[in-house]
């Protein structure tokens, strides 16, 4: 009896325990609900407030009422779309936000909203679905902030780094018109000068010394042909002639050359692995880039030093640009003995327009040629010095599998024998001094001429029935017609007409991927000599 009765109590016991426990967890519910509603209701730099599952407004906390300006009474009950701008209402996005909401569990985005007096404000917005026991959607949980004056900060930052790199650009312009004005200037002068002369014994009738004035115009418009190279490999527009080169002897036949630019102060060494393959790359533009470092590394050895080339194999180079060859490499380092740069000169070499010469006295596009000519052939450039111990540059180039091709042999003189069976040449040229200069070669060469101004004219000719033999055109060409589109145009009217494009220019200019068949390219300026051996190889025979 007494045990049932202790077993009795302590039921009892463990009942009043449950309820206590229940009591208690019901009054921290209520105490942490009170503490929760406390810190939404004293947030006011958040919006936070709760949608229905149908988007109405079902509570309203002061942070909302500060910053979309209506009070619960006015808001409580009404469609959460009256916050965004009609344009965005028509486009639906309030309806595309609950549902991406309800379907991801959360929708986050930044935009523009309305407060209740009109004013726009820019807002970070939060959107949570939530779910009851069951796990039907209840409603959403929406916190928004106006953040207008953080997007301003951010607008105002941007153009201010707009601002100064617009800054930095025109001191950059600045820095190479000033040296491009030195060079041309210099060149024309030589140009200029050296023909004004001859006029004037052409004129006394002292013939004797025409060809020494010619060879100076001749040398200082070569000069800036040269530069113009420059100009166009920075920028990685100067259309290349890739074909596989033999660096060794590129480098060989050079060596007189360069004892001649450094001077006789400048020993010059050269340490050429005899395995070395040969590369896939530009012969004229890789002979201006060793050229260029020669000059460098003259001007850094004034009181005289050892300019040493070498050639060997990288297998990788480290922190190669996108785009790069992975490796293997064949290298040129041309390394020098003189003064060397610090750290933060060191760090600038490459920078388009930079120059540690006085105003007007360099250009700056030197290495930037270099660097724009590697980054063309896939190739790689790395530049190490240290100050009072010189400096040394590796141009890294794509090897090839093919054998290395011979030089070229010089061109035979021109003569008229070549045009013997009424061949025809169609110019199509819009500088009317080029034009003429062209026209006449072809004439010199025994062909019949053919002339237009652009793709039009051209095309005028062609559908006309004109022969024509071979085309020569400007890849840039005005009237809306360019020289390739005229190119596609004579493939479908005359398939089997070669042609030959000349250019100053063109951003899309490359051999690959722009000739076909029975196509070839020269870039301007070019020598009468080579442009009629183009004329002539091309030719049908």
């Amino acid at each position: 009896m007494r045990e049932g009765t202790h077993a009795l109590d302590a039921a009892h016991v463990r009942i009043r325990e449950e309820a206590a426990g229940r009591e208690r967890a019901e009054t921290l519910g209520w105490e942490n609900a009170q503490l929760l509603r406390m810190l939404i209701q004293g947030v006011t730099d958040y919006a936070i407030f709760m949608l229905d599952k149908d988007g109405q407004v079902s509570t309203w906390n002061p942070g909302a009422e500060r910053i979309k300006g209506y009070t619960a009474a006015e808001i409580i009950g009404s469609p959460y779309t009256r916050f965004y701008t009609p344009e965005d209402v028509a486009a639906g996005e309030p309806q595309r936000a609950l549902a991406a909401a309800a379907r991801e569990g959360k929708y986050e985005k930044e935009g523009w909203r309305v407060r209740k007096d009109g004013q726009r404000f820019w807002a970070h917005i939060v959107l949570d679905a939530i779910y009851d026991e069951k796990g039907d959607l209840a409603g959403y949980a929406k916190v928004t902030r106006d953040i207008t004056e953080r997007r301003q900060a951010q607008i105002d930052l941007q153009e201010a780094r707009e601002a100064l790199f617009q800054s930095q650009k025109m001191e950059a312009v600045g820095q190479l018109t000033a040296g491009i004005a030195h060079d041309f200037n210099n060149m024309l002068a030589g140009v200029i000068g050296s023909l004004d002369l001859l006029r004037t014994r052409i004129k006394a009738g002292r013939y004797e010394e025409a060809d020494r004035y010619v060879e100076t115009a001749v040398a200082s418009a070569e000069r800036a042909a040269a530069l113009t190279a420059r100009l166009l490999a920075f920028g990685r527009r100067q259309p290349l002639d890739v074909k596989t080169v033999d660096v060794n002897g590129v480098v060989t036949s050079m060596q007189e050359l360069l004892g001649r630019t450094v001077g006789e102060r400048i020993a010059i060494v050269l340490n050429l692995d005899p395995d070395l393959p040969p590369t896939e790359t530009d012969a004229h533009q890789f002979e201006n880039a060793i050229l260029n470092l020669a000059i460098n590394a003259r001007d850094a050895m004034a009181e005289g030093g050892t300019l040493t080339l070498t050639t060997h194999m990288t297998e990788r180079v480290p922190g190669a640009w996108a785009g790069a060859a992975n490796g293997p490499f064949v290298t040129l380092d041309v390394e020098d003995t003189g003064h060397g740069m610090p750290p933060e000169i060191l760090s600038k070499a490459f920078d388009p327009f930079f120059t540690t010469k006085p105003l007007g006295q360099g250009t700056g596009l030197g290495l930037s040629m270099i660097y724009g000519f590697a980054k063309q052939t896939r190739g790689h450039l790395i530049m190490t010095s240290e100050v009072d111990k010189g400096t040394k540059v590796s141009l890294h180039l794509p090897p090839s599998s093919g054998a290395a091709e011979a030089a070229s042999p010089s061109p035979p003189p021109r003569t008229r024998t070549q045009g013997r069976n009424g061949e025809t040449v169609l110019v199509v040229e819009d500088d009317p001094l080029v034009r003429m200069l062209v026209l006449d070669v072809v004439r010199e060469l025994g062909y019949h001429a053919l002339s237009a101004e652009d793709g039009i004219a051209a095309m005028a000719v062609l559908q006309g029935g004109a022969r024509v033999d071979l085309m020569v055109s400007d890849i840039g060409l005005p009237g809306g017609l360019n020289g390739r589109q005229l190119a596609e145009s004579v493939r479908v009217l005359r398939p089997d007409t070669p042609i030959l494009f000349i250019t100053g220019y063109a951003a899309s200019a490359t051999r690959e991927g722009f000739l076909g068949p029975g196509m070839d390219m020269m870039v301007k300026p070019f020598t009468v000599d080579a442009l009629s051996a183009k004329i002539r190889a091309l030719m049908p025979r």
